[in-house]
């Protein structure tokens, strides 16, 4: 089987972002509509569709349809005070099939004229959520230890991120040997690549490296909120 590739972002896809930094409002972006979806949509659909590919060896839960994978680039500015109505980066998340795209631990990447950033994890956990994750943590926190100090993982992201309480939340013991990671409130990996990148068919491979050494930390967080496994055809997978 042929690896999946992606030759990167066009040019004009990148002066698209740095024309949109200085001029985010209506009357710029309606006449370079076209160019948006040619030089900044499309590619990005081609590249969720590349990592697609890859993810069926190694995380076929996480495979997603790009119509659903890639997030709207209209702001809600309902309760911002920036008003600017578009989002100066083109983003993409991979959640986990049977749960929702901030349920569980998935994978994500955006695009901009400034960096390329690549993580996963749990960003926003409901309460139950993230007492499901806790529990599961402090019962099986060995084995996250493992996960996510292992050599390549910190060359690709660095430490595990995320906010943290305190204290042990209720319902833990205050000494348990886990305590650090049970104060945790994100579970995430999380790294910001030079923008360089972005026009070449390196792109691909320093997000595919990162999905594919996180891949067992996502099923780690997902462990106790995912539906049972099971065999997945390529109509399941791709639609």
């Amino acid at each position: 089987m042929r690896s999946p590739s992606f030759p990167g972002f066009p040019r004009e896809g990148i002066q698209f972002f740095r024309g949109l930094a200085r001029n985010n409002n209506r009357d710029w972006f309606q006449p370079r509509k076209p160019l948006f979806e040619e030089h900044v949509k499309q590619p990005m659909v081609d590249l969720v569709e590349a990592l697609n590919a890859a993810l069926v060896g190694y995380a076929p839960q996480y495979v997603t349809d790009p119509a659903k994978a890639i997030y709207r680039f209209y702001r809600d500015t309902r309760f911002s005070k920036d008003k600017s109505p578009y989002k100066q980066q083109i983003a993409a998340s991979f959640p986990r099939h049977g749960l929702e795209r901030h349920g569980g631990g998935g994978f994500y990447c955006a695009i901009s004229h400034k960096e390329v950033a690549v993580g996963g994890g749990v960003y926003m956990p409901s309460p139950e959520t993230l007492l499901a994750i806790r529990t599961h943590i402090a019962a099986h926190y060995s084995e996250l230890r493992r996960l996510t100090p292992s050599r390549t993982v910190r060359n690709l992201f660095g430490e595990l991120q995320g906010e943290q309480l305190t204290r042990v939340p209720k319902g833990f013991a205050a000494d348990h040997p886990a305590e650090d990671l049970l104060r945790m409130k994100q579970f995430l990996l999380y790294i910001e690549l030079p923008p360089d990148i972005v026009t070449t068919p390196k792109l691909f491979r320093e997000i595919e490296s990162r999905f594919r050494a996180m891949a067992p930390f996502l099923e780690f967080l997902n462990a106790p909120l995912a539906p049972a496994r099971k065999k997945m055809n390529a109509r399941e997978l791709f639609g």
